[in-house]
């Protein structure tokens, strides 16, 4: 199985599952990363790697659909058989979300339906879980739409919200959280545990 990744900034999720992939725990080879920013750290993460990276934005591509068809290019000429969303701040284009339906993950610092949607992301939503009285919390794959954090869940895991947390210290817990549930995740598809709603040969 071969990966993509898709990521904004720096990446830890992304290092988190390419790691693995690495001491044999995903059977997958990660193959390419896509950031739409040209200073992430994602994209030096992959570099380390030896992993293709690129840079793909509306600066190199001022035009959507343009962006759209070479990032869809790209997937295809790498013959990429699951995308991963890793911090990733931006929609995928309807050419690509249309090719891949059913094969591109996201994961969301919440316990979705809850706290998902437009901007809902990062600090957003660990403000919004402490403020709101929650006694837990957790993250959540699921399959990435054209709807924000609306698609299908795979897979979620859940800890309890702490008196003494502050956003940050929320956050961080559900870092480490993110990290072993996209591993864990992204194993059990590598094995057919899970079973994405899509078959391979739409590439």
């Amino acid at each position: 199985m071969k990966l993509a990744f898709f990521a904004s900034h720096n990446g830890s999720n992304a290092q988190a599952i390419i790691g693995a992939c690495a001491t044999g725990r995903i059977k997958a080879q990660p193959v390419l990363l896509i950031s739409n920013n040209a200073d992430s750290g994602a994209l030096a993460r992959a570099r380390r790697e030896k992993i293709h990276a690129f840079h793909l934005s509306s600066k190199t591509h001022p035009d959507p659909a343009e962006l759209d068809s070479t990032i869809l290019d790209l997937l295809a000429k790498h013959e990429i058989d699951l995308v991963i969303l890793a911090g990733y701040m931006r929609k995928l284009g309807p050419l690509t979300l249309t090719r891949y339906w059913g094969r591109v993950l996201n994961i969301h610092p919440a316990l979705l339906p809850k706290f998902g949607g437009k901007g809902m992301y990062g600090m957003n939503v660990h403000n919004a879980v402490i403020q709101s009285g929650e006694t837990e919390t957790g993250a959540t794959v699921h399959i990435a739409t054209e709807t924000y954090d609306e698609g299908p869940i795979v897979a979620q895991k859940r800890i309890p919200v702490l008196r003494s947390d502050t956003p940050e210290a929320l956050a961080a817990r559900v870092l480490v959280l993110e990290h072993a549930l996209y591993v864990e995740t992204v194993a059990a598809i590598a094995r057919d545990e899970i079973t994405l709603p899509i078959v391979r040969a739409h590439i």
